[in-house]
């Protein structure tokens, strides 16, 4: 088979990864061997390959938005059989046993390991994920547009819940790319008010067609205070500006794994009438099992761009230059 590698993390996307003939997988006990029909290009992977995260594997394989089909099973496996499509998201495994997984905040485990991090992912033919971490997938929607779903819709779904939405309420989107289109439209699905703010201006149009109450920039004032925010784009200086513009009681989630420095906060501006800032980690399995869920109720527009599996690298420098409207999806 072939992936991409991930051999020298950096700046110049080109230099970081190479496309190779591999070995392929083998399921281990408990595992599916999955061949790849679309793999989602999610802001982590770029994250992974321009080294902004620590290497975990070096020469990974990247890629954590897979929707594949099985095609053999690990000893003991008995709930997928050959053919079934399955999706396989970026939480790769926990331990079970740690406080936090038996509380049900698995998405904390200090011994979590995660697809196209620290072990290979999708940017290949093929891969493999623990049975019990696959994810049975809606129908309705084709492989492209199901990609998409599994990282960028689960970690949206999470950070919307972090955010403490009221019913009804007003909702803040700063940055409008993948996850932010369909968290979007969640929070619409719910009666929330959305404004977008965002530097793109191919992406307000999309956040309108799609039935945002107004965009603007980001660095924009929102034209009402809002009961919730959600900060999709990676960039620090957005936290002060989120924050002022949160009404009393706010809560502004931080969706990214990775996100420029903060400036100094001001507490009477920035936080004061019981503001709340609140990172977002990972995800659940239950967070994804409720987001395929709302999936299947309530049909999305997934704004998805395919990309040949051969132009990875090109997707991702598509991805970092802000040229992609939606999602990049890669097929082979």
């Amino acid at each position: 088979m072939y992936g991409w590698q991930v051999e020298a993390p950096g700046p110049d996307i080109h230099r970081a990864m190479t496309r190779v003939a591999m070995t392929a997988p083998r399921p281990a006990p408990g595992e599916l061997l999955v061949a790849v029909d679309a793999c989602g290009v999610c802001r982590t992977d770029l994250h992974v390959v321009s080294g902004d995260l620590p290497v975990h594997r070096r020469g990974v394989v990247p890629g954590h938005e897979i929707v594949g089909h099985v095609v053999e099973l690990g000893a003991g496996v008995t709930t997928f059989k050959p053919g079934d499509r399955v999706g396989v998201a970026w939480l790769r495994e926990t331990d079970a046993t740690c406080r936090y997984c038996v509380r049900g905040a698995e998405n904390l485990c200090p011994a979590s390991r995660y697809t196209g991090w620290d072990v290979d992912g999708g940017y290949a033919d093929y891969t493999t994920v623990r049975a019990d971490f696959a994810y049975t997938l809606p129908d309705g929607y084709s492989d492209v547009e199901l990609a998409p779903l599994l990282c960028a819709g689960i970690i949206g779904y999470r950070a919307l819940h972090r955010a403490d939405l009221p019913e009804h309420g007003v909702l803040g989107i700063y940055g409008f790319g993948a996850s932010a289109h369909l968290t979007a439209q969640v929070a619409l699905a719910r009666g929330a008010r959305v404004h977008v703010l965002t530097r793109s201006l191919q992406a307000q149009k999309l956040a309108l067609k799609l039935g945002a109450t107004s965009t603007a920039g980001a660095y924009d004032a929102a034209p009402e205070p809002l009961d919730a925010a959600v900060l999709f784009a990676p960039v620090g200086d957005l936290v002060p500006v989120a924050l002022q513009a949160l009404d009393r009681g706010g809560t502004l989630a931080i969706a990214g794994i990775h996100l420029s420095d903060i400036p100094a906060l001001n507490y009477d501006r920035d936080l004061f009438q019981e503001r709340t800032v609140r990172s977002v980690t990972a995800n659940t399995r239950e967070d994804g099992r409720d987001l395929l869920a709302f999936a299947a109720e309530h049909h999305l527009h997934v704004a998805a761009t395919p990309y040949p599996m051969e132009r990875a690298a090109e997707a991702l420098v598509d991805l970092a230059a802000d040229r992609v409207n939606g999602a990049a999806v890669l097929v082979p």
